[in-house]
């Protein structure tokens, strides 16, 4: 029997390929030949070990990491990522620039604040309601680095191109961007990624991390909270979230082998972002939030006319196999996630069923 899915547009926990899901289907009794689920096998068996450094391989290669670059999985999402970048990285009198684009970015530089770092807001898109990306900022040379959050899930904009910092590292919250194009590597010292947006399922949060910012981390840190245990350790210091690692693992394997690589899925994604914004520009019945030099490929964020219409529009369009598309609870509105996984077939339908809706209620 096919088992009746929707068209998901949700923005994390968010949707999966369809074949990574039917692979876990396939082998979730038996992995490997273990004759154990992989939520069964041992972390230090020789069938995950496989899955992990598989996982590591492919992320490097998909992004062309070098060896300065060490690939790690961790728990706690990327909040706990607020905290453990100014703690690895402010010791002993450094500090650090931060660019605030919203909430994530807002919670971030909160969770420096709680530790009383040296921290700078050095531009903020706050005063339009974070509907835009700053523009002409000028960072602190001495700055140990320059935190963004590269794609704002809830107000819907998106850093197109990473700013100048004047050599001084880039740590980036990649959460819901993260292998959707391909990026310049040498502007980055870290990038850390929850997984439940474009990656995989919640539990596991990658951290991409350069070898000569580990040796910043002071020696007074808590085991768990320090980059270096992850790199000694292979990510397995404790036990890690196994069945995510795998599932980001089979993740990478499609974005590899059936999609062809990050230039593939990008061009995949801004036909996507196209179609959507496009259609929406040609009236003005949907509104999107951000502005047009700032809009996410990953999240477009919109309004109709009224709120009870944007009610009416999230009940019918889930009735009709569309699912996920109400705003975040602090903004309110409308959202569609088109993450890698959504396909070009899936906004094609969500845009026959908005034309429908608009018609109706104009």
């Amino acid at each position: 029997m096919k088992p009746n899915r929707i068209h998901n547009f949700n923005p994390g926990p968010a949707a999966l390929p369809l074949e990574v899901l039917e692979q876990i289907q396939e082998e979730l009794l038996d992995f490997a030949g273990s004759g154990m689920s992989i939520m069964e096998i041992s972390h230090r068996s020789k069938w995950f070990d496989q899955v992990i450094n598989d996982a590591v391989a492919r992320a490097k290669r998909l992004l062309g990491l070098d060896d300065r670059f060490h690939v790690l999985f961790c728990q706690g999402g990327a909040s706990m990522q607020f905290c453990m970048v100014p703690m690895n990285f402010l010791n002993a009198g450094r500090k650090a620039d931060y660019v605030n684009t919203g909430t994530w970015s807002t919670k971030a530089i909160k969770e420096a604040e709680i530790q009383g770092k040296n921290i700078r807001v050095a531009a903020s898109s706050e005063d339009r309601n974070f509907a835009y990306i700053p523009r002409q900022i000028e960072f602190d040379p001495e700055a140990t680095y320059v935190h963004i959050t590269s794609n704002n899930t809830i107000k819907g904009t998106q850093w197109a191109e990473f700013p100048d910092t004047g050599g001084v590292p880039l740590v980036a919250d990649m959460s819901s961007d993260i292998f959707s194009r391909p990026i310049d590597v040498e502007k980055f010292g870290l990038i850390y990624a929850g997984a439940q947006k474009n990656m995989g399922p919640a539990g596991v949060c990658m951290v991409i991390v350069r070898q000569d910012l580990l040796d910043l981390a002071g020696d007074d840190l808590p085991t768990m909270l320090k980059y270096s245990t992850y790199v000694q350790k292979n990510s397995m210091f404790n036990t890690p979230p196994c069945f995510a690692i795998y599932t980001v693992q089979l993740v990478l394997k499609w974005l590899e082998e059936t999609i062809g690589g990050l230039e593939k899925m990008a061009a995949i994604n801004r036909r996507k972002a196209e179609l959507l914004y496009g259609f929406m520009d040609s009236g003005d019945f949907y509104r999107p939030t951000a502005d047009k030099d700032s809009r996410s490929l990953m999240n477009v964020t919109f309004r109709l006319p009224s709120e009870e219409l944007e009610q009416k529009f999230v009940a019918q369009a889930l009735e009709n196999g569309l699912g996920g598309l109400k705003g975040h609870r602090s903004v309110g509105g409308c959202r569609a996630s088109i993450y890698n996984a959504i396909s070009p077939e899936a906004v094609e339908a969500l845009i026959d069923f908005m034309e429908t809706f608009a018609k109706k209620h104009s």
